[in-house]
């Protein structure tokens, strides 16, 4: 199944959180933060909720950093998703 979003949504796949800091150390639960990078899945078409045109700067497979607890998050094919605003989308990493 694919998931196309509508208007100015964008369907992103979190990116997993390192298990060891960068000087070594390994990483409890309880000591990670929640993600807030992810990788652009699919783009909307960029028409906004009165019907005008935007563009959309980002495309399929850009790394994105994301606001914290933006979106929807779904299920499919057993992968989780989510589906944010453009406007969720706080930079794009490079």
């Amino acid at each position: 199944m694919t998931v196309k979003p509508l208007f100015d949504r964008v369907v992103v796949k979190m990116t997993e959180v390192e298990e060891v800091s960068k000087g070594g150390i390994i990483l409890t639960a309880a000591s990670k933060e929640k993600p807030q990078f992810a990788e652009v899945v699919a783009v909307g078409n960029g028409i906004d909720k009165n019907g005008e045109t935007i563009q959309m700067v980002v495309k399929a497979g850009d790394k994105v950093v994301l606001s914290n607890y933006a979106g929807t998050k779904v299920k499919v094919d057993g992968e989780e998703l989510i589906i944010v605003s453009v406007t969720d989308i706080l930079a794009i990493v490079e």
